[in-house]
């Protein structure tokens, strides 16, 4: 189960902090570690300061996108410090560890961390199902990278062992779409919804933004995203006829809709 638990440590500038999070990666149980474009790839100072946990730190799979680091997870929640404009479903970190190691029983998942100074940005934090944030001294918050993940791997560890000692199954989960299958769904959507003229291509707006959101909150099970899917292929083909309709209509009815007035 700890081997589905991923660490993603994107665009980390500092290669030490690599090798302190590859240690307190080990001393949790965890040996999962994915490097997302950093800066420069493990070294020597790497090596020192992972001391014993050389091999996480060799092990290490280095990708250009956190896309493709979390391709084939079916979970994945990102730490974020910082209050958004835009507010995303949030877990406190008990919460995280327990659905991370509950969830880990089933597909790979994920774990995110961001940059050194300044986190995971808008974009990076949009790929994540859940938001995380250590609640640490509102004075004095600043959290380094490796004790920002020793605490969130401990609380893993700590729901890992109390599932080990209840000597119980893990629960049925639904079945998640992978994040590549969700990624997908969010192309489809915004193409479809340029075709209808929903989305003006020049001016998007926040709207795709606000769906991830709901679509992330609501967290549709895979048989439900096939539906979905299924529903935009046919207005896709209804679109692609020419039946849709007059366009000054359509633009007019989602404009009453978008402003809440009736007919």
């Amino acid at each position: 189960m700890l081997e589905n638990i991923r660490i993603v440590l994107v665009n980390t500038s500092h290669t030490g902090n690599i090798g302190s999070a590859a240690r307190a990666m080990k001393t949790m149980g965890l040996s999962s570690l994915y490097l997302v474009d950093p800066v420069s790839p493990p070294d020597g100072k790497s090596s020192a300061l992972a001391a014993g946990a050389g091999d996480v730190l060799a092990d290490a799979t280095i990708v250009s996108s956190l896309e493709e680091a979390v391709a084939d997870c079916g979970l994945v929640v990102g730490t974020s410090a910082r209050s958004r404009t835009l507010p995303w479903p949030m877990l406190e970190p008990r919460e995280c560890g327990e659905k991370l190691v509950v969830e880990a029983s089933k597909y790979p998942v994920a774990l995110v961390f961001g940059r050194e100074n300044n986190g995971l940005s808008n974009e990076e934090l949009q790929q994540c199902h859940f938001h995380v944030c250590i609640p640490a001294n509102p004075e004095y918050s600043s959290l380094n990278l490796a004790a920002a993940v020793q605490t969130l791997c401990y609380e893993i560890r700590v729901n890992y062992l109390d599932q080990q000692a209840s000597q119980q199954a893990p629960s049925e989960i639904p079945e998640y779409p992978l994040s590549e299958d969700l990624e997908r769904f969010y192309v489809h959507l915004e193409k479809t919804l340029s075709q209808t003229n929903f989305i003006v291509k020049n001016h998007p707006g926040m709207v795709m933004t606000k769906l991830r959101r709901l679509f992330n909150r609501a967290r549709p099970e895979s048989q439900e995203l096939n539906i979905l899917r299924g529903i935009l292929a046919s207005i896709d083909k209804v679109a692609l006829k020419g039946n849709a309709g007059d366009k000054s209509q359509i633009n007019e009815r989602v404009n009453q809709e978008m402003s809440g007035t009736k007919e």
